[in-house]
């Protein structure tokens, strides 16, 4: 029985760690051939060769979210590689909370490129190619974050309430030309994120709240349930947490 995961060709952004190197591994695991996009060069270039030593299709390409046209090569190297796209997961993310009374502009910023402006440069890359296939799926990552404002988190929240809101009105666009599209909230997973907190108190006390952060596999496979569904099923929102975490 198809997993409907095999043979398909997935581009993933933010693969050099975390969520985005876990969904890797077990998307390819199930027969996914899988483009790797991260700006840490030395380890998604580890990571593909790891994968294809082990018997999947996989290869890297140097990604800077921020960068229209490095999302941009990124998409077409997996076109001219394996000549599709079948699924793109805008993972790409970063979280420096902080009250808004800090004035952390350069971080309000950074979060408004990466997160926002990075799922939008890939969906801008990846839509020409699924509307002339007439067929693909568009994965972009929010958060609990977008669905829950707490104190500190405002911009991270806008940014990722931003994508639930964008990744609803693509939903309804892509209809014409059988595009699935689904959006996937996370609670606390253990990956680097609570690491791009800046200001020290915030950062310590995210670490704290993290020590119940559940393993990123949890993520893969919410992934890989949703690309596995039949192409007539289009599972548009996924919201997931610890057990533990209460909010």
């Amino acid at each position: 029985m198809s997993n409907n995961i095999e043979g398909k060709v997935i581009v993933i952004t933010g693969a050099s760690s975390g969520l985005g190197e876990a969904a890797a591994r077990h998307l390819s695991s199930q027969g996914a051939t899988v483009v790797l996009g991260a700006r840490r060069v030395s380890r998604i270039e580890s990571l593909a060769k790891e994968l294809v030593a082990g018997g999947a299709k996989a290869l890297s390409v140097t990604t800077d979210v921020t960068k229209h046209d490095q999302v941009k090569r990124l998409v077409d190297t997996a076109v001219k590689s394996y000549g599709r796209v079948d699924v793109i997961i805008n993972n790409a993310g970063l979280m420096p909370h902080s009250p808004l009374d800090r004035l952390k502009i350069e971080d309000w910023d950074r979060m408004i490129d990466v997160n926002l402006k990075g799922v939008l440069y890939g969906i801008a890359a990846a839509l020409p190619y699924m509307k002339a296939q007439r067929g693909g799926h568009i994965i972009n990552v929010s958060s609990v974050a977008g669905h829950k404002v707490r104190p500190g988190s405002a911009v991270y929240a806008a940014t990722k309430t931003a994508v639930r809101v964008l990744s609803e009105g693509l939903r309804q666009e892509v209809k014409p030309y059988n595009i699935r599209t689904t959006i996937i909230s996370p609670g606390a997973v253990a990956t680097e994120l609570p690491d791009s907190v800046t200001e020290p108190d915030v950062r310590e006390g995210i670490r704290k709240f993290y020590q119940i952060a559940i393993s990123a596999d949890s993520f893969a496979r919410t992934v890989a349930f949703a690309i596995s569904q039949p192409d007539d099923v289009d599972i548009n929102e996924i919201l997931f947490r610890p057990t533990l975490q209460e909010l």
